[in-house]
């Protein structure tokens, strides 16, 4: 844990400057809802909004993301009024929080901006839960969270907008079909029925705080795809959730009521979130609790019987979320994983076509871009295979293999990221080794991929190899795509 957040790399700083804003953003909305006038409930409500219109917001261009900003308050404050008139209607509030948990993970089929909005949508539905808001109180609270997701827009587009000097980032979109074929709609699916269990058994367990477990199903299933990757979600929530109560016992209880400190300690936490959440969803998990924690001693509610409800209900959260994709309309991590190579070694195939293109002198053909796709690509693959590679895993082999195949591909990326190097000096020579480099790739591929025969001396998978048949079939094809740019003393031919 301690080394995927302080050792892990961080290009450009980008996780620094979108933690740094995030501290920036969220705290002058605070200050913007407090000079306004606003409850302390109402400026709670308007610094979690301005958290989500800076955190969920991923569109790959900057004025993408700008709409998407906008029409947050579109479909967040229809949720809140609604949750608000029905807070002394049970059944109604029930049926009507799965509607919003179905219908957000459901949004994911239409990318960033889908998923940007399902997120809002559901935390604004949470929001009203966790402070307990009634119609009363939706003047204020419609204020606060326009003014909070103004002013946060205002820092990300206005004063700190590093986006614009980089080229927009690659997002994968996600995986296609139609019916329950698709995804995204097994898991709507999955995410409901999983809400409805963690619903019933939280009220059971306390008739105050059982949206506490609805929360914990509905975060294990964001940003996972597979049955292997929700179940390695859920375990690090709870491992991120626990050690967060241990750390509210020695932290947030003795501040608990205290401005000054509370702020302090606020801000830190929500710098980790933002500042973790691209590397360990333990460490992240870690943060937003000690966050809620904070929280809940300014509210003055805070106790040592409250930390040990929200663990107990965060285990039936994800306890729902793990029968939800054990039992309903499995997805499994070999069919993910297997798609999510594929799609990498297609994005493999395009930039060496672009390469070679450019070589070849032809106007207008540029690999950058599809290098940057291939390293979002290679990003999902790692977390596809995360299950596989973890270190509860007891099957050794598949382990040591899946392991295999992630070095042979973050080889192959690198020696493509060379070509492209070599493909973009205007001073580059025609190389015939170069030209034959990219057609050996371009072939292997297609061999991989289906686009053309595979050689008799590959081995084929076995059915019974389960969740890494398909990987096995590609360890030798893999090691062969990195060698075409390789010299026969194995130094790099791109390398000069």
């Amino acid at each position: 844990m301690l080394k995927r957040v302080f050792v892990s790399p961080d290009p450009g700083r980008a996780r620094l400057r979108f933690a740094a804003r995030a501290v920036v953003g969220i705290g002058l909305a605070v200050v913007v809802c407090g000079l306004a006038g606003i409850s302390l409930v109402g400026t709670v409500v308007g610094g979690l909004a301005a958290l989500l219109a800076l955190f969920t917001v991923t569109d790959a261009t900057v004025r993408g993301q700008a709409v998407t900003t906008a029409l947050l308050p579109v479909v967040g404050l229809p949720v809140l009024t609604a949750a608000a008139a029905l807070h002394d209607h049970p059944v109604a509030r029930d049926l009507a929080f799965l509607a919003v948990v179905g219908a957000g993970v459901y949004a994911r089929r239409w990318g960033p901006r889908g998923h940007s909005l399902g997120v809002f949508a559901f935390m604004t539905f949470f929001i009203a839960q966790f402070l307990h808001a009634t119609v009363g109180r939706l003047p204020e609270m419609h204020a606060a969270v326009l003014l909070s997701v103004a002013t946060a827009a205002a820092v990300r587009f206005g004063l700190w907008c590093y986006e614009r000097r980089l080229p927009p980032s690659a997002v994968p979109a996600p995986p296609g079909g139609t019916g329950l074929a698709r995804i995204t709609t097994r898991q709507a699916v999955q995410a409901t029925v999983g809400a409805g269990f963690a619903l019933v058994v939280g009220q059971l367990v306390s008739g105050d705080r059982w949206y506490w477990a609805v929360g914990a199903t509905w975060w294990v299933f964001v940003n996972t795809t597979s049955r292997g990757e929700t179940l390695v979600r859920g375990f690090r929530r709870v491992l991120g959730t626990v050690v967060g109560i241990g750390l509210g016992f020695l932290i947030a209880v003795p501040v608990a009521g205290s401005a000054v400190p509370t702020a302090v300690l606020a801000a830190a936490c929500v710098f980790g979130i933002f500042y973790t959440a691209a590397v360990s969803y333990t460490w992240m998990m870690l943060c937003v609790t000690l966050l809620a924690e904070l929280l809940y001693g300014l509210l003055g509610v805070l106790g040592p019987g409250l930390l040990a409800l929200r663990f107990a209900e965060t285990g039936v959260g994800a306890l729902g979320a793990v029968l939800a994709v054990l039992l309903v309309l499995p997805v499994t991590t070999h069919a993910v994983t297997d798609a999510w190579i594929q799609r990498a070694l297609r994005c493999v195939h395009a930039c060496t076509a672009e390469a070679a293109a450019r070589l070849a002198g032809t106007e207008g053909a540029d690999p950058a871009p599809r290098v940057a796709e291939l390293e979002q690509l290679l990003g999902r693959v790692r977390l596809s295979v995360a299950p596989l590679v973890h270190p509860l895993n007891p099957m050794r082999g598949r382990k040591r293999r899946a392991r295999q195949v992630l070095a042979l591909l973050d080889d192959c990326a690198r020696e493509i990221r060379g070509l492209v190097a070599v493909a973009a000096d205007p001073e580059a020579s025609h190389d015939a080794r170069l030209a034959a480099a990219c057609w050996r790739v371009e072939t292997a591929v297609e061999a991989l991929t289906g686009g053309g025969a595979v050689p008799a001396h590959q081995e084929r998978p076995l059915a019974a190899e389960g969740a890494l048949a398909h990987l096995h079939g590609l360890e030798r094809a893999l090691a062969e795509l990195a060698a075409p740019l390789r010299g026969p003393s194995g130094s790099p031919l791109v390398g000069a």
